[in-house]
């Protein structure tokens, strides 16, 4: 097949799994549901038109094997089956359906790899049904926590009950849990989810590393007042305060290279328009590749944040609620996904980081990780409009198989 038929084929597959839905505006396929289950099918069917061995395991993972040698090392492919609500139909599914397809085309051209290869299709990355994500990449790293079981959904059906509807043993999840020795690593691609490479006319990039993260609950209070009596030199305007910080964390972030500051959530008391407001509770998240530019972000936010209330008279309440680690991919990997592309089209890809978060980030735990961007139109995700190009996807089919090909194991650490 032409470069091009790869990339249809690639959009027929996905047009098919984007039928295993719940009714509504785009894709909304969450984990261990009819949804799942129809989806499973159709995976599998193109797994087995692959060549691949597939099989599910307790955690709901459906895994693709290409075995080679017997006791071979295996290389790990792959990324989720399930959506946000109303989402898009290549958000993780895209990252099952390549891998599958080079797979097929090395079949098809008689190539013998001298390790094993696994495709994983994980059932739950996005944590939509539960509160709780990532479950399937934590057990094969053995980071799962057992207590997850008892979350519940909004139907007050707990992960453990709707595991064991699906006809699954959430019991045996720790003994999912690999044999880093016996793994090469992890790569996984995805659609991009910005803009960056369509802006630079690139279909495909190298991730460096998974950003990490920090939430901060901030209150500031002041003191509500009427709007027509109280003085502007007397006011103690909560809200204004947190204009001051909104306008810090975006003059930060801009101003440093890597850093994005987001206050997503703003709760105004009283919230009326005729009283200057008392007290505002906000949001305020941190990301950056590198965990000491993270943190000293955060640290500096913070103490403008007392330095605001100080100044305005304001009480203030901040924690940090959430903090997650960056996660680098291997520089091994880098290079070799680089090497990859640039053999394609003799351009070295773009380099950049992932803001968000991905299955990427909980198989660390196990074994060296990569992964590959492609290039989605108008940056758009988890949202009906979601789109990669024909072309971008027989681009990040190109650079998995020549991956593999000059892959070798002397190239990762784990080897």
């Amino acid at each position: 097949m032409a470069d091009t038929d790869w990339g249809a084929l690639a959009q027929h597959w996905l047009d098919r799994l984007a039928e295993c839905s719940e009714a509504g505006p785009g894709v909304t396929r969450l984990p261990f549901t009819p949804e799942h289950r129809r989806v499973l099918r159709v995976l599998t069917e193109l797994m087995e038109q692959a060549g691949l061995a597939v099989r599910l395991d307790a955690a709901g993972t459906l895994i693709g094997r290409l075995d080679r040698t017997g006791g071979a090392p295996t290389l790990l492919l792959g990324s989720h089956q399930d959506s946000v609500r109303e989402g898009g139909a290549y958000d993780g599914i895209m990252g099952v359906v390549l891998p599958v397809l080079a797979l097929m085309k090395l079949n098809r051209d008689g190539v013998k790899l001298p390790f094993a290869v696994e495709v994983l299709a994980f059932a739950d990355e996005e944590g939509v049904r539960f509160p709780t994500a990532l479950m399937g990449p934590r057990a094969l790293a053995g980071t799962f926590d057992m207590a997850a079981l008892d979350l519940r959904d909004r139907d007050g059906i707990t992960l453990r009950r709707a595991m064991e509807d699906f006809g699954l043993k959430p019991d045996a999840l720790p003994g999912l849990r690999r044999d880093a020795a016996k793994v090469i690593g992890w790569v996984e691609i995805h659609l991009e989810q910005g803009p960056v490479l369509e802006a630079a006319g690139r279909n495909i990039g190298i991730v460096t590393g998974i950003c990490g993260i920090e939430r901060h609950m901030v209150t500031l209070t002041g003191k509500a007042a009427h709007a027509g009596t109280a003085p502007m030199h007397l006011r103690r305007d909560a809200l204004a305060g947190a204009a001051d910080l909104i306008q810090a964390a975006e003059t930060l972030a801009r101003e440093t290279d890597g850093v994005l500051a987001t206050v997503g959530a703003l709760q105004v008391r009283p919230g009326v328009v005729n009283a200057v407001p008392g007290e505002v509770a906000l949001t305020l998240e941190i990301r950056a590749p590198d965990d000491s530019v993270r943190e000293w972000a955060g640290a500096t936010l913070t103490q403008a944040a007392h330095d605001i209330a100080n100044r305005r008279g304001l009480g203030l309440d901040i924690a940090c609620t959430y903090a997650q680690p960056a996660t680098p991919c291997s520089p091994q990997i880098i290079e070799s996904l680089s090497n990859a592309v640039a053999a394609g089209n003799r351009e070295a890809p773009p380099l950049i980081a992932s803001g968000a978060t991905h299955d990427t980030s909980a198989i660390a735990g196990l074994c060296p990780v990569g992964m590959v961007f492609t290039a989605c139109r108008d940056g758009v995700s988890h949202h009906p409009d979601e789109c990669v190009e024909e072309v971008a996807m027989s681009a990040g089919i190109m650079t998995l198989e020549r991956f593999l090909i000059q892959f070798q194991l002397t190239d990762c650490p784990a080897a």
